[in-house]
């Protein structure tokens, strides 16, 4: 019995030993972000994304600097910079994605169908429009509207552009809507807060449509949350505190970008205020 409870409570202390190391790893004395330097308009080494907006926000709540560490958005971004504590939290990150603890959601939003605002699709709002029909839609190659896009027997007229890549050399959202622009497509499929923004900014003759009454699976709307180290749950409850305290202000900066924002079940636009 004795030798029971002497491994129990070696276990115990290893334990909190284990959980101490992880909590140490965030460092208070700046918000220390990790990011990819060419992932406009959401991060920027410029600081001109939204997500670097906002985490100038919590930085300024916390009274800390904001630290970056840039690396590309591909395989390995989370492994090289929040796993190896080389910075503290990515500002977004899928709720429910197993690679990082989620904090609260901050917004939510859908998937975008681009079209030319005076167009003949400027009215689509589904995939399973007839009008889609023959049309030359951009897709990015693995990205949840291609199931949708090949259910609906659109892909064989579809043009994929590649989805993990150095943002820093290549730029498929950015050569997807110079295509739809020159009418080398006909419309183009994009992550809203990618989409919604570029249009908004850069392309006036176009239109996003939110991407709100598909069918089947897999869904098109998501809630974004920030990532944390797995075991870190004091520092995700702060960042849930400074969500809470500033969502007005999150939600100031996101439609400023451009970003179709949603309500939590997803089924139309989040209410300003």
């Amino acid at each position: 019995m004795r030798s029971s409870l002497l491994a129990l409570a070696l276990a115990l202390s290893a334990a909190a030993v284990a959980s101490a190391q992880v909590a140490d790893l965030v460092d208070r004395s700046a918000f220390r972000v990790c990011a990819d330097p060419a992932n406009k308009p959401l991060s920027a080494e410029d600081g001109s994304g939204f997500e670097n907006r906002i985490a100038e926000l919590l930085a300024g709540e916390l009274g800390v600097p904001v630290q970056y560490t840039w690396f590309p958005q591909v395989t390995g971004f989370v492994r090289n910079t929040l796993q190896a504590g080389r910075c503290d939290v990515v500002m977004g990150y899928a709720q429910g994605d197993e690679l990082v603890l989620n904090t609260n959601h901050y917004y939510t939003s859908t998937h975008v169908l681009v079209v030319k605002a005076d167009g003949d699709l400027a009215d689509v709002d589904t995939l399973a429009d007839p009008r889609l029909k023959g049309k030359r839609i951009g897709v990015v190659a693995g990205a949840p509207p291609t199931t949708h896009v090949a259910r609906l027997g659109l892909m064989p007229d579809a043009v994929p552009y590649k989805l993990m890549i150095d943002r820093r050399v290549e730029d498929p959202a950015g050569q997807m809507l110079a295509d739809l622009k020159a009418g080398k497509t006909d419309a183009a499929l994009l992550w809203g807060p990618i989409g919604g923004p570029l249009v908004k900014q850069r392309h006036p003759g176009l239109k996003a449509i939110p991407l709100l009454e598909e069918q089947g699976t897999p869904r098109l709307v998501y809630r974004i949350t920030m990532g944390v180290r797995a075991g870190e749950d004091e520092w995700k409850r702060q960042l849930n505190s400074l969500i809470r305290r500033n969502q007005d202000q999150i939600d100031a900066i996101l439609r400023d970008a451009g970003v179709p924002i949603l309500d939590d079940f997803g089924k139309g636009e989040k209410p300003a205020g």
